[in-house]
């Protein structure tokens, strides 16, 4: 058997024992903890063994590798089941955590999933306090969160109220217990992690926490208006404990401003001469915030109206719509304002996605349902109503025979279904008859 042959079989039975015994230890102190690389110039064949240095007159190349010696597996390491047994057993050893930091337990907490906060308030009063904490606050700011949730409101019981998680896909059920006695509440706007809710009668304003219950109700407005009104709300800095603000607008051009910082209402300017009265206000579109500025769609002339609310100052931009367009609403993504929206024509139903161009003021259509979802709708009257903003969307189909939830994310240009919203215990599957998206968000309060 010639040299080569030989070398061959050794570094086999070399790398079955690596695999045998696994990645090195200080088991075997006496081997040389390095790797060698032989290459043989005649054979060209290249091998790595461990601790082994061939003596040959041949001219050869020996070069170093920085890698350690192989070495017999621990038990645990060979049993996984019971390694993670004693594994959690030192993790819950009291002696080991009692001690553990405050600020990197507020650091860890902060990035546990938003679902989990409601079970973590129970657990005891420190870990409840810890909402309130300036410093877990700051943790908190820190953690992206990838997707917002969506609060829903159902027409079989519009007192209380359905969440929808698409980080896990999941929905969660919970009563309003803030509500006043016989008060209906719909979400009209959100911003940071709070919910602008408006009542039935477009009388009284109301801002919350669904994750917390944070509930205040907003004063008076200065006057009356008993038709109804568009809604935007905005924050004053990064977070809503900065303050917000909230805008409502009536298609007769009367508006007032919200701080929360001043607790009151005021009303800024009034409309340029440009702008002509009544507005044709689109009440189905949700209102959009960018920078400073909120956004409201109208009709007859179609459009957008803007509102600074560094300035107070308003500004109209005349944009025709997209032809066989029916229900659709203003969402936004990356600083850009964009349009959803249900396309019917000649029985055929799909849904589009237009970018707002700032040039040209025209919309360009940038990506549009799968054509085997639109043929589900063909010949089918459906309504479309959208729940989301800020680059994740939730649209609710309805027809007579047909009730779908989906989602469409607009970085990825992803179509997803959303599992069934159904009633505690799953007595009954629901609809949604309104909703907002805000950002889950346990420190912010109301």
């Amino acid at each position: 058997m010639d040299g080569a042959a030989v070398l061959r079989q050794l570094v086999g039975q070399i790398q079955e024992l690596c695999e045998l015994y696994g990645s090195p230890s200080l088991d075997y102190p006496h081997l040389n903890p390095r790797w060698y690389m032989v290459e043989l110039n005649n054979n060209s064949l290249e091998y790595d063994f461990c601790g082994l240095i061939m003596e040959d007159n041949s001219d050869q190349k020996m070069v170093e590798v920085n890698k350690s010696l192989p070495c017999k597996r621990s038990r645990r390491e060979r049993n996984p089941a019971k390694a993670l047994a004693l594994i959690s057993t030192d993790l819950m050893d009291q002696q080991i955590w009692k001690d553990f930091p405050e600020d990197l337990f507020e650091a860890v907490i902060a990035r546990l999933p938003i679902d989990s906060f409601f079970r973590f308030r129970t657990v005891c009063r420190k870990w409840n306090s810890l909402l309130t904490s300036h410093s877990f606050s700051q943790h908190f700011a820190e953690v992206p969160r990838l997707h917002p949730w969506f609060y829903t409101v159902t027409p079989e019981n519009i007192s209380s109220a359905a969440m929808y998680d698409p980080s896990s896909r999941k929905w969660h059920h919970f009563s309003i217990p803030f509500l006043p006695a016989k008060t209906i509440i719909l979400p009209v706007a959100s911003a940071g992690g709070l919910i602008c809710f408006l009542d039935l009668g477009h009388k009284n304003f109301y801002v919350c926490n669904p994750l917390t219950n944070s509930f205040k109700e907003l004063p008076p407005r200065s006057f009356r208006v008993w038709s109804r009104v568009a809604v935007g709300m905005i924050l004053n800095g990064t977070t809503a404990n900065d303050g917000y603000k909230i805008v409502w607008l009536g298609c007769n051009g009367d508006h007032e401003i919200y701080d929360s910082l001043q607790n009151s209402w005021t009303r800024n300017g009034a409309f340029p001469s440009s702008i002509k009265l009544p507005l044709s206000l689109n009440f189905r579109s949700q209102t959009v915030s960018i920078g400073n500025s909120l956004y409201f769609m109208h009709a007859e002339p179609d459009g957008i109206l803007s509102y600074d609310v560094a300035n107070g100052a308003w500004k109209q931009f005349i944009i025709p719509s997209p032809s066989h367009l029916t229900d659709y609403t203003l969402a936004e993504y990356g600083g850009q304002v964009m349009l959803v929206g249900l396309v019917t024509k000649n029985a055929v139903t799909c849904i589009y996605i237009w970018e707002l161009q700032k040039m040209t003021l025209l919309w360009k259509e940038v990506d549009r349902m799968p054509n085997i979802w639109c043929l589900e709708l063909y010949g089918k009257h459906v309504r479309m109503t959208c729940l989301g903003n800020r680059g994740l969307l939730m649209l609710s189909l309805r027809s007579r025979r047909m009730n779908r939830l989906v989602t469409y994310n607009m970085s990825s240009k992803e179509w997803q279904r959303v599992p069934e919203c159904l009633l505690p215990h799953g007595r009954k599957r629901q609809s949604i008859a309104c909703g907002t998206a805000f950002d889950p968000c346990p420190t912010a309060f109301a």
